[in-house]
């Protein structure tokens, strides 16, 4: 049906728009010159998941939450996390990333194969199951963060990671938004189990210390006011694995001339609720709307 569509709005020459979840920000979704919208929502089938080679494939449609509940049981995760529950065909469109690129890359990187509509309505394959391939243009590249514009995305085949079994987050308080940035050269460094770096601001502070579902946790993170703090995120086997990447990153802050800077969040809520406040970045500072 996507084809026959595209093929009709080829030949009468109609702008066709795909439409997931319509929770981007990148524009790609405005009818600037009119046309027809095709929503894949309802393509939303996990066609087939392959444990043993950490692969899946999946609908456009299917939705990052949707496709982890999916696969939970095999042990494994789709590790891209946006902030929202987008839908993986919209995930490809805009090579979207998230918190945990630091450790497993963006769509760019886990996105192995695509069957697409092209714009003249004609269904093609690019890539295979297998991780490993010289042969022939990398089309997979090309339509990963194309937005739409050069085909309509009918199937993904995505590669899964294994599940973490434990993970520790230290916050990292900075007298400064600069020292913060300066801090994250050197953390990313740190390489083995470090899953995840973000920044969370002075303004995404004080609003989250607003918020009655954020404040406490967000207290409990600061030392003294901070400008910005650094979500350090470790994940692995064992929590006896991670606590001494956990005191690597206190040493370094240490070098820095940042001592007694780190918070170390234990708690699995705790870390769940910092996280929350990342992710809610968006809509939090959407608050700020006519305040000035």
């Amino acid at each position: 049906e996507v084809a026959e569509v595209v093929t009709l709005a080829s030949q009468y020459r109609v702008p066709v728009i795909p439409f997931g979840i319509g929770s981007s920000l990148e524009g790609h979704l405005l009818a600037v010159q009119g046309g027809i919208s095709i929503d894949v929502s309802r393509m939303n089938q996990v066609l087939t998941i392959n444990a043993e080679d950490l692969t899946v494939t999946v609908q456009p449609g299917v939705t990052r939450k949707q496709l982890n509940e999916a696969v939970k049981s095999t042990g494994l995760f789709f590790p891209i996390d946006p902030g929202a529950d987008a839908t993986l065909g919209g995930m490809s469109a805009t090579r979207a990333s998230g918190t945990n690129a630091v450790r497993y890359g963006t769509m760019r990187e886990n996105v192995l194969a695509l069957e697409v509509v092209t714009a003249s309505g004609e269904v093609i394959r690019t890539g295979t199951r297998a991780k490993k391939s010289s042969a022939g243009y990398d089309l997979t590249r090309l339509m990963v963060g194309s937005e739409g514009t050069l085909g309509l995305t009918k199937s993904l085949t995505l590669k899964l990671s294994e599940l973490p079994r434990t993970k520790v987050l230290g916050v990292v308080n900075f007298p400064t938004f600069y020292a913060a940035m300066d801090a994250a050269q050197h953390i990313v460094k740190l390489g083995g189990g470090l899953s995840a770096v973000e920044l969370v601001d002075r303004t995404m502070i004080e609003l989250s210390l607003k918020n009655p579902a954020f404040a406490p946790t967000v207290r409990t993170a600061l030392l003294g006011s901070p400008d910005a703090i650094l979500l350090v995120e470790f994940s692995g086997a064992s929590k006896a694995e991670l606590l001494p990447r956990m005191w690597e990153l206190v040493d370094l802050m240490g070098d820095l001339g940042l001592p007694n800077s780190v918070v170390e969040m234990v708690d699995d809520a705790a870390q769940k609720n910092l996280w929350e406040v990342r992710k809610a970045g968006l809509n939090i500072m959407m608050s700020l709307k006519g305040d000035g």
